[in-house]
């Protein structure tokens, strides 16, 4: 794979997470174009099954944006995933990014799933979203509290499946930089058709290790995608890569 840096920004998404960040449909679109300026590769726009102002917002990105790739993040849902694809579908270049929670805390409480069944959302949500959309992302939420093993077998079926990127989530801000870098390193080495992916890290800062682990992520684990915001904007504490400012 390139061996070049992807800027993937969320401040469109995450970033509106923060307190007080909310944003109109019109401040979405002013700030898009800014991004696009910056040369962003990836503006992810926000979630467009969320609500019908998030999806006018995203598609009046999508409509927009000429010299990015406009993002839609969706759960591993076909609902969810067919709201991102009529809301993206008019950008010249568009992202179907889906998610699931991988750790057991995350698919005990939160989705009250047995480990099989989020395997198997997982590889036919991709599945659903490749038949719609050349460009797919999955993110296995908790990432960096999954087991080794269990995650191992769901991104190596998402990759067959179609997904071209796989973004590994510290949700919840609990890696540390030395380990977090080592986890991507000892993903890309186990999962068999990793080599057929680009690998990303999403970090978020509650311990105030958000750019040190992404790095970490970059240069220990070989990961080629960065998700970041501006300004620090992200839910909690908050959340993502904090070094860029315009």
């Amino acid at each position: 794979m390139t061996e070049r840096l992807i800027i993937f920004d969320t401040t469109l998404r995450d970033g509106e997470q923060s307190p007080g960040a909310s944003m109109t449909r019109e401040e979405k679109l002013r700030i898009a174009k800014q991004l696009e300026r910056l040369h962003v590769d990836v503006i992810e726009a926000g979630f467009p099954a969320a609500s019908n102002g998030d999806f006018e917002a995203v598609r009046a990105i999508a409509n927009t944006i000429k010299d990015s790739t406009v993002a839609g993040l969706c759960r591993a849902n076909d609902r969810d995933i067919s709201r991102g694809v009529e809301a993206l579908k008019g950008a010249r270049s568009w992202r179907v990014h889906t998610f699931i929670a991988t750790s057991p805390l995350h698919m005990e409480k939160k989705l009250r799933m047995a480990p099989e069944q989020v395997l198997e959302q997982a590889r036919l949500a991709v599945r659903f979203a490749r038949n719609n959309c050349e460009d797919v992302e999955f993110s296995p939420e908790d990432g960096s509290r999954s087991e080794v093993d269990f995650l191992c077998r769901v991104l190596e079926a998402v990759i067959n499946e179609g997904a071209r990127t796989i973004n590994i989530a510290d949700t919840v801000g609990y890696a540390v930089p030395q380990q977090f870098g080592e986890f991507i390193r000892t993903l890309r080495e186990r999962v068999p058709n990793s080599d057929r992916a680009v690998w990303s890290v999403h970090c978020h800062n509650d311990l105030g290790m958000a750019v040190a682990n992404s790095l970490a992520g970059v240069m220990i684990g070989g990961a080629r995608q960065v998700e970041c915001t501006v300004n620090g904007l992200g839910e909690r504490g908050p959340a993502t890569p904090r070094s860029r400012r315009w």
